[in-house]
């Protein structure tokens, strides 16, 4: 018989701590979120008040100097990914550069409806438009599972026992595989099938829509555990039946497949808003740059 190795003991820390964190929407009491509403408003007030002459918006003094503004705003806001890589405390720090990323690039949306002038066609001008609102709103989804997805994380990771990472996940599933191949060699060949199947399955394989969307259809286990119940259901029961512990041990490993399962869920949601967010903004600096080509040379 193989010998089970044990799983590493939980950490059995607490759910209950205090957090003063500060996160970055309102670091500095909301600065960037003020300095944001503040440019927003004034630059309304300009569209409305200011008079200009008649025709293209985008042509007037003040239509270029958005379209200089939002360009520029466009290219700094992508310096974040570079950003990132140095990591230092003060004014600019990296907290403070993500509030500011955050808040100015909604401010785009007003500076560039407003270069628009709300002129809007089939054309490359409302391509590159259509494409920075793209990325602002793909930019708010990220804001709001980084808001929301981490206490799911942690919700996820904690139980009566304590916390459990993702690598004792595994290692608990891999035990319960072990434990499953002992109990399982009584039995007979088409039940030893089942569980072999199981047995057999990558906890890990799937599509990038089944990780996504944490639907397994095809899930071995389950269907293990579901074939075995309803071969039992037409045999006589009787003491000590391996199958019994055989049951048990797969309802165990379903359930924390489930469980590791919708951890790799909420991770890869961390990560797919960005499958969007950094190639559209690619898109929008190539639309942006036929976008100046065309105003200067050829409108």
């Amino acid at each position: 018989m193989a010998s089970t190795a044990p799983v590493k003991a939980r950490t059995g820390s607490s759910r209950e701590r205090t957090s003063t964190h500060e996160g970055f929407l309102v670091h500095r009491g909301g600065r960037w979120m003020k300095i944001a509403a503040a440019l927003a408003l004034a630059l309304i007030l300009l569209y409305i008040f200011v008079p200009l002459p008649p025709g293209h918006f985008g042509s007037t003094w003040l239509g270029y100097t958005l379209g200089t503004v939002g360009a520029l705003l466009i290219l700094w806001l992508t310096m974040l990914g570079v950003r990132k890589r140095a990591i230092t405390p003060g004014r600019w720090s990296l907290k403070a550069w993500t509030s500011a990323h955050v808040w100015l690039g909604l401010l785009l949306i007003v500076v560039g409806t407003l270069h628009s002038g709300f002129d809007f066609g089939w054309n490359v001008h409302t391509l590159a438009w259509g494409l920075m609102m793209i990325v602002i709103i793909s930019g708010i989804v990220g804001i709001w599972l980084y808001a929301t997805v981490p206490a799911a994380l942690s919700e996820n990771r904690y139980d009566s026992e304590g916390a459990i990472t993702e690598k004792q996940m595994v290692e608990a599933i891999r035990s319960l595989d072990r434990q499953i191949h002992d109990a399982a060699q009584p039995l007979d060949p088409e039940s030893a099938g089942l569980v072999n199947r199981s047995l057999e399955e990558d906890p890990f394989a799937g599509s990038f829509w089944n990780r996504i969307t944490g639907k397994y259809p095809r899930d071995a286990t389950r269907f293990a555990s579901s074939e075995l119940r309803r071969m039992r259901a037409y045999k006589p029961r009787h003491a000590d039946d391996p199958l019994d512990k055989v049951d048990a041990l797969l309802t165990r490993k379903e359930a924390m497949l489930g469980r590791m399962r919708r951890h790799l869920k909420l991770k890869a949601w961390l990560q797919a808003w960005l499958y969007v967010h950094v190639p559209v903004t690619f898109a929008l600096i190539a639309a942006l740059s036929a976008h100046i080509v065309s105003v200067f040379f050829y409108w």
